[in-house]
C-alpha cells in the first residue's frame, strides 16, 4: 500500500469561548460554538475574523458530555497579514469512544480570491482539531496539511 505525503501549511489558534446549547432531538445534540477571533501561522499568516461558528452535532448521548461521536462543521473567515480575506469551511468527525483518536479529523476547504492565495482553492487538505485553553480562553488548535 502506498503512503501519501502531506505538508503542514498552517496552524490556527481559534478562540471560541461562547457556546449556545440548542439541545437534543432525534438527530443528535446540537450546539453552536461561536468563533470570536484567533490567529494562524505557516505558509500564510494572519488572523481569524470574529463572527464564524462551528455547528457541533453530538450523537449517542443526551448532553455534550455524554455523546459518543461528534460531527463538526465550522465556517469562518481568515484575513492574511496582507489584507486578503479567505473563507474556510472545516468539517470532520471524532469517535469519542476511541482513545487512539484524541482529536477531530477534518477536511477543510477554502474560497480564496484570484491572486496570491488562489492555490488554496485547488488543493486537497486534511486537518486535526483539538480543544484547548490558552490565557484562560477556551478554543481550538487546528493543524492543516496539504496532500502532495
Amino acid at each position: 500500500m502506498e503512503k501519501l505525503d502531506a505538508e503542514l501549511i498552517m496552524e490556527l489558534r481559534v478562540s471560541c469561548p461562547s457556546r449556545l446549547e440548542v439541545g437534543e432531538n432525534q438527530f443528535g445534540y446540537l450546539r453552536a460554538i461561536l468563533i470570536d477571533g484567533g490567529e494562524f501561522r505557516g505558509k500564510l499568516n494572519g488572523r481569524v475574523v470574529p463572527g464564524g461558528a462551528d455547528w457541533n452535532m453530538g450523537y449517542g448521548g443526551d448532553s455534550p458530555e455524554s455523546v459518543k461521536a461528534v460531527h463538526v462543521f465550522a465556517k469562518y473567515l481568515l484575513q492574511t497579514d496582507d489584507g486578503v480575506y479567505i473563507a474556510i469551511e472545516n468539517q470532520g468527525y471524532r469517535d469519542k469512544t476511541l482513545e487512539s483518536q484524541p482529536y477531530i479529523a477534518t477536511t477543510p476547504t477554502f474560497h480564496a480570491p484570484k491572486g496570491r492565495y488562489e492555490w488554496l482553492n485547488y488543493g486537497v487538505f486534511v486537518g486535526s482539531l483539538s480543544g484547548s485553553v490558552k490565557d484562560g480562553i477556551q478554543g481550538v488548535d487546528i493543524k492543516i496539511y496539504q496532500m502532495l
